[in-house]
């Protein structure tokens, strides 16, 4: 996997772990492991401007998904897209769910791929399977580091 991570956030974030947790999402979900995705860590302005430009709603966000192409099989070396997250929204929704800010963020890195992916939580259904996936994938490669 080639995975383009860059930190533009001001705040100190899990870079190697995230890294890895992309690896591992992407075997995981079977594609080509040598598919290219981007991830950006952002403060809060800038995820509130990204926020109005692409979803025309108001006010910051945890992470945005950009798909660019999807992988047809299992064999297509494809460019997935881009992942922004900000970490300061991630801290609050740690706090929130009684976790700390790195589980938030490895949970909203595999959320952001999954949206890439063509996973959405529109609807109940929807969100149950796409949120037990993403829990799920965090977990396993938790337990296989």
């Amino acid at each position: 996997m080639s995975l383009e991570l860059t930190n533009k956030s001001g705040a100190l974030v899990p870079s190697e772990e995230v890294t890895s947790l992309m690896a591992f999402a992407i075997d995981y979900m079977e594609l080509h492991p040598e598919c290219e995705l981007n991830l950006t860590f952002v403060d809060e302005i800038e995820m509130e401007a990204l926020h109005i430009k692409w979803m025309d709603e108001p006010g910051s966000t945890d992470v945005l998904s950009f798909p660019m192409d999807m992988p047809e099989s299992k064999v297509d070396v494809v460019t997935l897209g881009d992942i922004v997250i900000a970490p300061a929204v991630a801290e609050r929704q740690a706090l929130e769910a009684g976790h700390d800010r790195n589980h938030e963020i490895y949970i909203l890195a595999t959320h952001g791929l999954l949206h890439i992916l063509g996973y959405d939580h529109a609807d109940k259904d929807e969100e149950k399977v796409m949120f037990d996936l993403q829990e799920s994938i965090v977990a396993k490669w938790k337990k296989s580091s």
